[in-house]
């Protein structure tokens, strides 16, 4: 009797236990792995084809298309579903313009039931494709971007992979507003994938991208890449690059780097030239300033002055005549040369004049070194300005414990301090235009295909950097420069047209690198009242190479090409 209770006890526990195995995998299968063989049900009965979503077009701030989309197509085989492979694999070849036995093999080889055959095929060839009625073979709608001005705007729009994303430029920066959320065709299938007579398809529309409407002014940016072709025809330059800026808000007008490519034939089989003529250098590449520079140090000493610091200069106050000076042993000259070592004894207006370098280093010395830093942090210098665009640069500033005098005096005078020419435009910008730093942009709107605004990009201010008295003095001083002094060769007559000059030695290897030279000039007019604010910068040209002589001129044709097309009048 003892052993029959141990074993009906034991035959009760195990099926005790088997019911709970059940139960349990039961409660598995339905519950927790339930979503998941449902979807491979579906997944077994149904075949998706996608729906792309149209990426969003990018135009000029006045509505000209800059980047856009063609009508183009993907065209996908289910093998299973095809009657004929050998007719279909001739027709694709033939129809596609692409090998026989590379299509053979792609559909024959390749695991996967589904196959893509070719992406942004035109409609024509789907045209084509359809008279064949192949049973199997699919289409739909992908992204093929076009950009209608070639090599326009090259190294800010930037480019796409083949599949629609974003690889550089806005086209990265601002790819998830560009790229749209993509949709879907399902379609009631057999087991092996071939298409039931009257089932249902089940469509999931895509979301179509966003748009951008940039600051960019087309016929602006035309002007510029004009002038920056020439620059690299006339000087036989290394590089040429042009920025406009509207220096009461920061919006970008125009921005050019030359050389450049066509953004319809990307030179995607080189990638180490791709990524060089892809690179806007004016955001992310640095260089010595030089004498464009000798703003800042101005702007500085005027402010001081007006501050009541009795270590900075009065306007009128009169510098050495001395073409010398020495700091630490070392030797700083003007670039201008006199017999007896000296020049026209000049006030800070004729040293902006004349770029007398020796007189941008008594400013430094009597400010001093934590005063000249308070001006640099605050016009941004060592720090990104913030622009809507990927990589941009720091620029390179040395920490304020490490500068030693010799240091300081360079860097009066734009040596031994690193900017990009984003930054120098922004600063000066912040100078000139009643003391207010403004954060560079390059995207005015994000709106939808219906014409509604997503976003609107309004004028950031970083702050005060000068006074507006400062910035009234500063100018005039400025507009000197260029009706009287070394800028003249952006003089327009009867334009109240403002700038300055900058030449500099290039280093290798920590040391000067002879005969290379960046010459550049930063400029903007009207001098009373600043609405279009230009720096152009010519690295290496060849012969000629002062600022004044190679880059002047370049600012002066923009300026009258945008004159003529605004209907600027003459001033009163």
């Amino acid at each position: 009797m003892t052993v029959l209770r141990k074993r009906l006890f034991a035959i009760t526990i195990a099926v005790a236990f088997l019911f709970l195995f059940v139960f349990g995998r039961l409660f598995y299968v339905q519950v927790i792995w339930g979503e998941d063989l449902q979807e491979k049900a579906i997944d077994q009965w149904t075949r998706e084809i996608p729906v792309i979503a149209a990426r969003g077009k990018i135009t000029d701030v006045n509505g000209v298309v800059l980047a856009g989309n063609a009508d183009t197509y993907t065209v996908f085989v289910r093998k299973r579903a095809v009657e004929d492979m050998d007719k279909l694999c001739a027709a694709l070849s033939e129809t596609l313009d692409m090998e026989y036995d590379y299509v053979y093999k792609r559909l024959n080889s390749t695991v996967s039931s589904e196959v893509t055959v070719k992406k942004q095929v035109t409609k024509d060839k789907i045209n084509k494709l359809l008279e064949y009625n192949f049973s199997g073979v699919y289409y739909s709608r992908d992204n093929s971007r076009i950009y209608p001005y070639n090599e326009f705007l090259t190294s800010v729009l930037g480019f796409t992979s083949t599949d629609g994303k974003g690889q550089s430029g806005l086209e990265l920066y601002y790819d998830k507003y560009l790229s749209g959320i993509d949709g879907e065709i399902l379609y009631e299938t057999d087991i092996v994938g071939v298409e039931i007579d009257g089932g249902k398809a089940t469509y999931i529309p895509a979301t179509d991208g966003l748009n951008l409407k940039l600051t960019i002014d087309y016929e602006i940016q035309s002007l510029c890449e004009a002038a920056m072709d020439e620059a690299m025809e006339v000087h036989k330059a290394k590089s040429a690059q042009m920025l406009v800026i509207d220096p009461n808000t920061g919006a970008i007008r125009a921005m050019c780097c030359k050389p450049s490519y066509n953004l319809n034939d990307i030179p995607r089989d080189d990638i180490s030239l791709l990524h060089a003529l892809s690179r806007n250098g004016l955001v992310c590449d640095i260089y010595e300033p030089g004498s464009t520079f000798k703003v800042l140090t101005a702007a500085a000493n005027i402010q001081e002055y007006l501050n009541g610091n009795k270590a900075a200069f009065s306007p009128q106050h009169i510098f050495s005549s001395s073409r010398y000076r020495y700091v630490d042993g070392q030797k700083v000259k003007c670039w201008s040369t006199h017999e007896k070592g000296k020049h026209a004894a000049l006030n800070l207006a004729g040293a902006l004049n004349n770029s007398c370098n020796p007189i941008f280093v008594d400013i430094a010395m009597s400010l001093g070194k934590e005063t000249m830093y308070k001006y640099i942090e605050a016009f941004n210098y060592g720090s990104v300005t913030g622009i809507d665009f990927s990589g941009e640069a720091q620029g390179m500033v040395l920490p304020v414990s490490a500068v030693q005098n010799v240091d300081l005096a360079r860097i009066a005078f734009g040596q031994t301090i690193a900017v990009t020419g984003l930054q120098l435009a922004a600063a000066t910008a912040a100078a000139i235009n009643g003391g207010i730093y403004y954060t560079p942009h390059l995207v005015s709107e994000i709106y939808d295909g219906n014409g509604i605004i997503a976003e609107e990009i309004q004028p950031q201010s970083k702050g005060r950097v000068i006074s507006e008295e400062a910035s009234t003095i500063l100018s005039s001083m400025l507009e000197s420069v260029v009706r009287d002094g070394s800028g003249k060769q952006a003089y327009i007559e009867g334009y109240r047209v403002a700038g300055k000059t900058g030449t500099a030695q290039k280093y290798e290897n920590g040391i000067i690198a002879a005969g290379k030279y960046v010459s550049s000039f930063v400029g903007y007019f009207p001098a009373n009242d600043p609405q279009y604010l230009a720096l152009v910068v010519i690295d290496e040209p060849e012969g000629q190479y002062y600022g004044s002589t190679v880059a002047a001129p370049f600012a002066k044709s923009v300026f009258e090409g945008i004159i003529d097309l605004k209907n600027i009048p003459l001033p009163e």
